[in-house]
């Protein structure tokens, strides 16, 4: 007589994405605990940082001991949570924030955005030899915000994960630079508290890393880099709707990609603009924000490997040096002259 066997299926194996897509929340989670140390707060440790970091040891420590089971659920992380999370980003921004910058501030934003993407495209070719999507991920962690702006313009131009990771892992060494750098610039450079506020934020990677410089400077340099930052932060998504524009022209699509999510972004900082959002039900939704963005970098993190990113060579380290140097620099001039 043959037995048939009427076990029920693991949840895992009847939903092929649950396995990877919790193995990405887990690490997500671990990164936001312990990025709320008090070691990770000292060297200013994103949650996001550390879940790239725990999400790379992982997937290089552990690579052949991992079921390809986890692949689907790690790509739905990458792509469907990021994109939850750069919406909900735009409820640390609102248009009040942005005419509160002023004609200065939103000049200064839009040349510093605009430059640094055409330097980094330009030199990142021309003078490293770098493929088009390795130099505009880089170009753009610079320009814009950081690795929420990488894993941003990832999305529409989808290029390998491994130059991912090299775009953000330069954010993250230069940002974490500006850190105990400008502290150190500011006797120096002739601005008041405010102007420097403005500097930093027209300048400096991650919003995390404009909070670290400002607040070590004062109350009045911190609010006036952070509304900057974030104003910088609007910036995606006039960006991502021309990368999809250009995309579209390139690849001989008839109709434009669309990154919708970067119009959702829009649509929650207009929400945030209008509607007074109870601090409580903010603060979760920030938090949730936070969670979603870990957990996309973790997974990001398992599926890179390190020889991919040996392949690449030093090239995009000395490009992202290039644009920290007109970031720090063009930047003090354009403040100089235009705030």
């Amino acid at each position: 007589m043959a037995f048939v066997d009427s076990r029920p299926a693991s949840v895992f194996q009847s939903i092929p994405w649950l396995s990877g897509m919790a193995l990405a929340a887990v690490l997500g989670a671990l990164a936001l605990w312990v990025s709320g140390s008090a070691w990770a707060s000292a060297w200013h440790l994103s949650a996001l940082t550390v879940a790239i970091v725990m999400g790379l040891v992982l997937g290089n420590g552990a690579s052949s001991h991992l079921p390809a089971s986890l692949t689907p659920g790690l790509g739905i992380a990458q792509r469907h949570l990021l994109r939850a999370g750069v919406v909900l980003y735009g409820l640390r921004l609102s248009f009040q924030d942005v005419a509160a910058v002023g004609a200065a501030g939103l000049l200064i934003d839009a040349v510093v955005v605009a430059s640094t993407l055409g330097l980094g495209v330009w030199a990142g070719r021309r003078w490293f030899g770098l493929d088009r999507d390795t130099a505009l991920l880089t170009a753009a962690g610079s320009a814009i915000c950081g690795a929420a702006a990488v894993l941003a313009v990832e999305r529409v131009i989808r290029p390998e994960a491994g130059k991912v990771t090299i775009a953000v892992a330069t954010v993250v060494l230069f940002g974490t630079l500006n850190i105990f750098l400008y502290p150190q610039l500011y006797p120096h450079l002739g601005l008041d508290a405010t102007a420097f506020g403005l500097y930093t934020g027209a300048t400096v990677h991650e919003v995390a890393q404009v909070v670290a410089v400002a607040s070590a400077i004062g109350p009045d340099t911190a609010d006036a880099a952070v509304v900057v930052k974030l104003t910088r932060v609007l910036m995606l998504v006039p960006v991502l709707l021309v990368l999809g524009w250009r995309k579209a022209r390139n690849g001989g699509e008839r109709a434009m990609v669309v990154p919708w999510f970067a119009l959702a972004f829009l649509g929650v900082v207009a929400l945030n603009s209008v509607v007074a959002i109870p601090s409580s039900i903010r603060a979760a939704l920030l938090a949730l924000d936070t969670f979603l963005l870990a957990t996309a970098m973790a997974a990001l993190g398992v599926e890179t490997r390190l020889s991919r990113l040996r392949a690449l060579g030093p090239k995009p380290l000395f490009l992202a040096a290039v644009l920290f140097l007109w970031l720090s620099v063009g930047g003090y001039v354009l403040v100089r002259w235009l705030g």
